[in-house]
């Protein structure tokens, strides 16, 4: 008896064929913290690159989806898998106190860094009050 694992797939060829689809999609870990300008989340998405990578905010939800292609060889077998392969999903609500003007994100070696700056609030100002009486 072996403790291999041997990952099989279905494959077609030809017109009809359509591209593997993985069923596994993680929420990936994040840490939210504050600075004075607003709000950084950092997103671990190992695997994921600029071009398979969704983020976009609609109606004050914020929204990632980070595709992983996972290229194995045809005549390649799996002995060992220390984790699971899938893609990444998480949204968020984001507050009314967001710009969404300026929402910026960078990625970098799997970490998505996205910044959530704060609306500038007007100053408080005093206001002169007059009457009608001369």
């Amino acid at each position: 008896m072996s403790n291999e694992i041997v990952k099989t797939t279905f494959s077609q060829t030809g017109p009809e064929a359509e591209p593997p689809i993985n069923p596994l999609v993680f929420n990936p870990p994040i840490d939210i913290f504050e600075t004075a300008d607003g709000l950084v989340l950092l997103a671990d998405l190992p695997g994921v690159t600029l071009e398979s990578l969704e983020l976009q905010v609609q109606d004050n939800k914020l929204t990632l989806y980070g595709r992983v292609n996972w290229d194995i060889p045809p005549a390649a077998r799996l002995i060992h898998q220390e984790y699971a392969v899938g893609h990444f999903l998480r949204s968020f609500i984001l507050s009314d106190e967001v710009d969404h003007d300026r929402i910026s994100a960078k990625l970098n070696q799997g970490v998505l860094e996205v910044v959530l700056p704060q609306l500038k609030r007007s100053e408080p100002r005093r206001i002169q009050v007059t009457t009608d009486k001369p």
